[in-house]
């Protein structure tokens, strides 16, 4: 049987696996004397080494063979783990991470594990029993198939099996082990395909009693059923009820999916456009028609997308960890929110600069714990990443307990590098943002493998602005500094405001648009040195779109309306020439030219074929 066609689903469910292995190894690192963790440890070992072996991936095999060893010796011998085991642990997950990323990509003899099988077998020598010292230790073999005739044997898979053809394949040779096995239903070529359903059946011709062959079957993993000398088939209604409902689906296809239904719904508003230039009412029917169910599609295909934070929020404990143990901090990380859904390409894309502000918040805010003692505080420093909704947006919080940003020595630095002119006596949090997030900007005395290179807030501004989204940065001496992500659930299809300025159009997502209102000249003021709209009382900081983009021909109409914009705590009138309508836009990625004002973050084609540019809200308040 040609395993290839597993390749990548072989190495996504791994991935699944090592992340369990890390959030597993985090918990008994903590409670070395809880027997729980190290069970959930030794079946994520044992999976993976049951899908290598399958897959013919020897050297994944035997690295998860050697450390399930070791965990059995460990749960065997009734003493806690120690310090130094659990971190061998931890370094045999990155290994065989590291391993079974080579070995997909056919790169498995660039990856050398030799001293980390050593030490595991260190490791278990000293657990081992007096008596066992000598024995050897067990091998993955398997026999080739026989023919025979024998008993009848049935088994079911798990539902939830993610690689159902190479766990047959797997309980077949263990089978082998027993006897010859012959007349397997389906066909083993039928196993690797896509219709298999997880039931299949053989003989085995064997000595071995009824309980060993079931015992031996299940331990292949992700059995459900085991029947043995049954009557015949199953019923294909009994067939039918055990087929999976899940699967797994590669993200290029629902990239794929995504940009067709984007041009679907481009298409829809030209489609719409002329229907109304027409005045045609059996066209207009039709049309209606279409648009709802491109709606219907759409929604489904988005909600297809979505893809709940914890799959990106659970590796960072582990970072967290090994992080703070470099630096001698001690640091509780929470993570909350894991069940809210982003997009998954956004999803994939925060990942680095969630990084960089962790990073920063163990390195930079939380003190050591003398300091911390010193200051009053607990000795653990506290770090949250935190995941919520907030009206049309998803917001991911970064907070820490730690020092709070020195803005004497910001402003010092800033205006060293000219970032301030040497009037400024004070950097309020937005401009603590905008000084932060220049490139190569860092008060780092040194630089070290954690920091000092001018990188961090710089990458995170760049990437939210990429996907649409926007930065907060919130600090108090002493108490502690929370960065605020605001992030559009999704990227590729937007409702948007159409704004006019000059002779051009620009579409405003309505993600941050609050209202909107005439301008009032009766009400205009000064605030803070900026023009400002007294809205029921509330001062109301104004930005004119035509000063932003410089347009100044034709002139601006006498009457112009003012969008009102939210990012966060910050409210904002946009003033621009004219409204005109809303429409739903396909977002297309958008690298403004160099030098550019940061106000775009994106492009899209309009119902009627005119090509527009995307405003970027956090850019403009």
């Amino acid at each position: 049987m040609d395993l290839s066609q597993y390749t990548e689903l072989f190495r996504t469910e791994t991935r699944d696996h090592l992340t369990t292995l890390n959030r597993l190894l985090l918990e008994w690192e903590q409670r070395p004397e809880d027997a729980e963790p190290v069970a959930g440890i030794f079946r994520a070992v044992h999976t993976i080494k049951g899908m290598a072996a399958t897959m013919g991936y020897a050297r994944v095999a035997d690295l998860a063979h050697r450390a399930e060893t070791l965990l059995d010796l460990l749960r065997a011998s009734g003493r806690p783990v120690s310090d130094g085991e659990v971190e061998l642990l931890f370094r045999v997950t990155d290994a065989l991470e590291g391993l079974v990323e080579a070995t997909a990509d056919g790169r498995d003899g660039e990856v050398d594990v030799t001293p980390i099988l050593a030490d595991l077998d260190q490791a278990a020598g000293q657990r081992e029993p007096p008596d066992q010292a000598g024995r050897a230790r067990r091998r993955i073999s398997f026999v080739a198939m026989p023919a025979g005739a024998g008993r009848r044997v049935e088994v079911q898979l798990r539902t939830d099996c993610i690689l159902p053809g190479a766990r047959a394949a797997l309980v077949l040779k263990r089978m082998e082990a027993l006897g010859a096995v012959l007349a397997v239903e389906p066909a083993p070529a039928a196993l690797a395909g896509e219709g298999f359903n997880g039931r299949f059946a053989f003989r085995l011709d064997t000595s071995a009693d009824p309980s060993r062959i079931e015992a031996e079957a299940r331990a292949a993993g992700d059995v459900d059923t085991v029947r043995i000398d049954a009557e015949g088939p199953a019923a294909p209604g009994e067939r039918e009820a055990s087929r999976t409902r899940h699967i797994r689906v590669d993200l290029r296809r629902l990239d794929i999916l995504m940009n067709v239904i984007g041009e679907l719904v481009a298409a829809r508003g030209r489609l719409e456009h002329l229907s109304v230039a027409r005045a045609d009412e059996e066209l207009a029917d039709s049309v209606a028609a279409i648009s709802a169910l491109t709606r219907r599609l759409q929604s489904e295909i988005l909600q297809a997308r979505m893809t709940p934070v914890w799959q990106v929020f659970d590796r960072f404990p582990r970072i967290v960890r090994d992080l703070s143990r470099q630096l001698g901090k001690r640091v509780v990380f929470d993570v909350e929110g894991k069940e809210i859904e982003l997009d998954r390409a956004i999803l994939d894309e925060i990942g680095d600069p969630l990084v960089h502000l962790i990073r920063n918040a163990i390195d930079h805010g939380i003190e050591a714990p003398e300091a911390r003692a010193a200051a009053g505080k607990p000795s653990e420093g506290r770090v949250t990443l935190a995941a919520l909704r907030e009206r049309e947006t998803v917001v991911i919080i970064v907070s820490d307990d730690g020092r709070g940003i020195d803005r004497a020595r910001l402003l010092v630095e800033a205006r060293k590098r000219g970032i301030v002119d040497d009037s400024t006596n004070d950097l309020p949090d937005d401009q603590i943002l905008r000084v932060l997030g220049r490139s190569g900007f860092s008060t780092a005395g040194r630089v070290s493998q954690v920091s000092g290179r001018g990188v961090g807030v710089d990458v995170v501004l760049t990437r939210l602005r990429e996907l649409g989204g926007s930065v907060e940065v919130r600090s108090v001496a002493g108490e502690g500094t929370t960065f605020t992500l605001r992030l559009p659930p999704t990227l590729a299809i937007v409702r948007a405001l159409l704004a006019r300025v000059g002779a051009e159009r620009y579409a405003l997502p309505l993600t941050h648009v609050t209202e909107t209102v005439e301008l009032d000249e009766a009400r205009v003021t000064r605030f803070e040195g900026r023009e400002a709209m007294l809205l029921r009382e509330e001062v109301l900081p104004l930005v004119h779109l035509r000063d932003v983009l410089a347009v100044d021909q034709p002139a601006a109409p006498t009457r112009r309306p003012v969008v009102v914009l939210q990012v966060g705590d910050r409210r904002t009138g946009l003033v621009i020439d004219r409204m005109e309508g809303q429409q739903e836009i396909v977002v297309k990625a958008f690298v403004p030219p160099r030098g550019s004002l940061p106000v775009f973050s994106g492009a899209t084609v309009l119902g009627d074929g005119e090509p527009v540019l995307i405003l970027d809200a956090g850019g403009l308040v």
